[in-house]
């Protein structure tokens, strides 16, 4: 029988398959070049996408993100600081940022993508309706909306690089 569970671990299990082909064959310089001065990399993309992940999930389980707990930042030369996810940076943020390489990036994602899959299977059903203390959304966000909201992100960001990869004509 297809449960609820099922159906939301494979539908994360989804993203690093899909970043896994986005990413193959990549050089730094590929990682992180952008197709405008706006624009976000392919590298940055791709970090982005597993700390959101990886915040908003540590969040929900209320424990400590991967990022600081298992030292991910040490491997992508950036700082600790849990609250850094990309979200809000500007177009130098996006520029400045250096990505460790395909590999450590898809290692990061694997490891959030892991811990979120055994969250989601340890999830009861009444849990999804439990409402999050975020007075700034109304309504009330649940735990079932953010965890449909963190896998509608990682697609799009995913599109996103998958496309960037496109205009950057890089043959697989």
């Amino acid at each position: 029988m297809i449960t609820w569970q099922k159906m939301m671990v494979d539908a994360y299990g989804r993203i690093p398959e899909k970043l896994e082909a986005a990413l193959k064959g990549l050089s730094k310089a590929d990682l992180e070049w952008r197709p405008g001065p706006l624009a976000n990399s392919i590298g940055w993309l791709a970090w982005h996408l597993a700390r959101g992940q990886d915040k908003q999930i540590a969040a929900l389980m209320g424990k400590e993100q991967l990022w600081v707990k298992d030292g991910w930042y040490k491997k992508f030369e950036r700082s600790a600081d849990p609250a850094d996810t990309g979200y809000g940076h500007s177009a130098a943020q996006v520029k400045a940022f250096r990505s460790p390489g395909s590999k450590t990036q898809m290692d990061y994602l694997r490891a959030v993508n892991a811990r979120t899959k055994r969250y989601i299977l340890s999830l009861k059903p009444a849990e999804l309706n439990r409402k999050l203390n975020e007075p700034q959304w109304k309504p009330l966000p649940t735990v079932g909306v953010r965890i449909v909201s963190i896998l509608g992100d990682g697609q799009q960001h995913l599109g996103q690089a998958a496309y960037i990869r496109g205009l950057r004509k890089v043959k697989k």
